[in-house]
């Protein structure tokens, strides 16, 4: 059974940074084919960043430059560097797969104060 789990989501004041992990087991991983996606309070879900299953990033504009996404395809982990946060940043954060299907985690409540 495939599962994804995040971590690393809290608390931070503007300007701080924050690394979520997602750790995925239950299937082959690799980087190329996740993605990150938040939703914030009253809003659709969104694209943060992906790494497409040619190996194109993308970044939404609204982080291009504060957040950078990376894996480790040993530890079977994607990540999401998070700086220079701002309130607007405030959201439950996901990771998605792409393998054979589209799995998403559970989200991780990422909460930035002004």
């Amino acid at each position: 059974q495939v599962q994804l789990v995040e971590s690393g989501g809290g608390l931070v004041q503007a300007g701080g940074s924050l690394r979520l992990s997602c750790l995925v087991s239950g299937s082959t991983f690799s980087i190329n084919g996740m993605g990150w996606y938040r939703q914030g309070p009253g809003n659709e879900r969104e694209l943060v960043a992906r790494i497409s299953l040619g190996g194109t990033i993308t970044y939404a504009d609204s982080v291009k430059g504060r957040f950078t996404i990376s894996g480790d395809n040993a530890k079977k982990t994607m990540y999401l560097q998070m700086n220079s946060l701002k309130p607007e940043d405030t959201a439950v954060y996901y990771c998605r797969m792409l393998y054979r299907g589209v799995y998403w985690g559970q989200g991780t409540q990422v909460t930035v104060s002004s």
